[in-house]
């Protein structure tokens, strides 16, 4: 029976629905190369904000399989340090695989809500959409501030609302018909849209210890599949979208006929995207500017 509903937000990413360690990890740092190209430009832009120097010492929040502290590394050079942290070992492992000799990173495998950092050390705090999980955000944002240099600075990329956002809206539109939905979060519940809001943001941070908060609409289109040939691409991005994402979940423990169906559908929403050789989406994030404002 076909199911009368609009598309959602997908439900709490955190660890407990979301098993980092586990098979989702594993899924991520097995598609690592997609996911780094289809979120390269935001990764790019957020570090043109922040415009690490020679020398500096970055703390990059949730790094994943470290694309970005690469290319934090690049911009402080031999005598700056990157130290990625992430709660996911399976890729943290990819991470350390893709490290040449001599660049100057770590990674340490840690909740950054949490983990113990060195108080005042690091001149920048850089996420790319590693940020928005936080149970406490205030909490988590008020530690992190805690290891930053008085003059510190933080600047992160997060996405701006679930309907702005076509590579998620897409998908979980086509199937809303044909699915049961996923559960509904909170208005504030941590996931991957729970820092749209920016009067929330700028809340978060305020109260952190932070000014100087400065938030700029970022939109850029993905690369979500992309193959020889048109047809090809169309299955390169279904292939994408049922291994990672709201999709993923929503087709779990579903019978076979409905995965069949919804999977139909979606193929048909990318294939109105479609070139000859890619499947394009819209992604709209926001990236985020503050400094320490605590004088020590």
């Amino acid at each position: 029976m076909a199911h009368q509903n609009t598309p959602q937000p997908p439900a709490s990413n955190t660890p407990a629905s979301f098993d980092w360690n586990g098979r989702s990890g594993e899924v991520w740092r097995d598609n690592q190369s997609r996911l780094d190209r289809m979120l390269a430009p935001y990764g790019a832009a957020a570090v043109a904000a922040a415009s690490p120097a020679p020398g500096e010492r970055v703390l990059d929040v949730g790094c994943g399989s470290g694309a970005t502290s690469l290319e934090l590394a690049a911009r402080v050079g031999a005598s700056g340090s990157v130290l990625g942290l992430d709660i996911s070992e399976p890729l943290l492992s990819r991470a350390r695989e893709r490290v040449p000799p001599g660049v100057p990173v770590s990674f340490a495998l840690g909740d950054a809500a949490k983990h113990a950092l060195p108080e005042g050390t690091f001149d920048l705090l850089f996420s790319r959409f590693g940020v928005m999980f936080f149970d406490d955000p205030i909490a988590a944002f008020t530690h992190l501030r805690r290891a930053l240099a008085p003059s510190g600075r933080l600047t992160f990329v997060c996405w701006r609302p679930f309907d702005q956002n076509d590579w998620v809206r897409l998908p979980m539109q086509a199937v809303a018909d044909i699915l049961p939905p996923l559960p509904l979060p909170g208005p504030h519940a941590p996931g991957p849209f729970a820092f749209g809001d920016t009067e929330r943001v700028r809340h978060i941070l305020t109260s952190a210890g932070f000014t100087d908060i400065d938030i700029t609409a970022f939109d850029s289109p993905q690369v979500y599949g992309e193959a020889d040939t048109r047809e090809d691409a169309v299955a390169a991005a279904l292939e994408l979208a049922l291994q990672v994402g709201p999709l993923s979940r929503a087709m779990a423990e579903q019978p076979p006929e409905l995965r069949e169906r919804a999977a139909a559908a979606v193929r048909a929403a990318f294939e109105a995207r479609a070139t000859d050789h890619v499947v394009t989406m819209d992604g709209a994030a926001w990236i985020v500017t503050a400094r320490n404002a605590v004088l020590r």
